[in-house]
């Protein structure tokens, strides 16, 4: 297997979280070889500040979140990225959390677009770019709904609503003695996008079933395409009776009993963390997320 073959076989194994970092990775790397060679083409990529550059800019509203300023950048977003990955893949689909991720970066955007434009002297910022926003979306959406769940820092365990706390803290500090205030305030957006999702999810309101479209266009970017045989095109001729036969109840019935368990999962991971699960429970629900 030559290089790019290895790198597709390495790709197809990793989950969404894994193949949004590795997509990160290499719009970063090619920012920085445009901003290197040539900038002009560079600043395609980032968003500017005030309506107006940022109206004739539109594409820019995604691309800024494509790309980050340096390595250290990325790797703090791509951690990010994954440790939320943790958590909510283990109940949700794929195009869920990236439409999730897309939402947030778009909360940026507008956040960053509205704030230059009507108080451009305190944001001060020639434009934004790095997937924050969309990585405080994933992240905050894990710590609402699964507040009382934990991840090892280093010696200790730390309960997820504390890691939220303190990113809302440090950002609205940094707001206020204007510290990246156009990054701080994109991030306090896709935090809100992130919080606000989830407490709606958690009240059995899936608002980002309205958006699963977004969520399955950028899926499917991070998909193999793969080719069927001609004899497996042509779809075969089926009868089909109306009415429920004695099969389709008894899998409506199979299917209520399921969802029933899904249920009282999820309510003991709200009264008592993710980590409370059995093994077997948390296998059943791994399961459950990818039916």
């Amino acid at each position: 297997m030559n290089v790019w073959d290895q790198f597709k076989a390495k790709y197809a194994i990793f989950d969404i979280s894994g193949k949004l970092i590795t997509v990160l990775f290499l719009t970063s790397i090619l920012g920085w070889i445009l901003y290197f060679t040539y900038s002009p083409a560079y600043l395609q990529f980032v968003l500017p500040s005030g309506f107006l550059p940022a109206l004739l800019q539109p594409w820019s509203w995604i691309t800024y979140g494509l790309i980050h300023d340096d390595l250290w950048h990325f790797i703090g977003n791509a951690l990010g990225t994954y440790i939320a990955g943790r958590y909510i893949l283990n109940i949700f689909k794929g195009r869920q959390f990236l439409t999730l991720f897309f939402l947030g970066v778009l909360a940026g955007a507008l956040s960053f677009i509205l704030a230059s434009g009507l108080l451009p002297t305190f944001f001060r910022s020639p434009g934004l770019i790095g997937a924050s926003a969309g990585v405080f979306a994933l992240i905050f959406f894990a710590c609402a709904y699964f507040p009382e769940s934990e991840y090892r820092l280093i010696f200790v365990n730390i309960k997820l609503k504390y890691f939220a706390y303190f990113f809302l803290a440090t950002n609205i500090v940094m707001v206020a003695l204007q510290i990246n205030t156009g990054g701080s305030l994109a991030h306090l957006a896709g935090a809100a996008v992130g919080y606000f999702a989830a407490v709606r999810m958690k009240e059995g309101d899936d608002i980002l079933e309205s958006f699963a479209r977004i969520g399955d266009f950028f899926t499917n970017l991070f998909k193999p395409s793969v080719k069927k045989p001609k004899s497996e095109r042509k779809a075969k001729m089926k009868t089909v009776y109306k009415g429920k036969t004695a099969s389709s109840k008894t899998a409506s019935t199979v299917k209520s009993t399921d969802q029933k368990k899904v249920d009282a999962i999820l309510d003991k991971i709200s009264a008592s963390g993710y980590e409370s699960l059995s093994k077997a429970e948390k296998d059943y629900l791994f399961k459950a997320g990818k039916d």
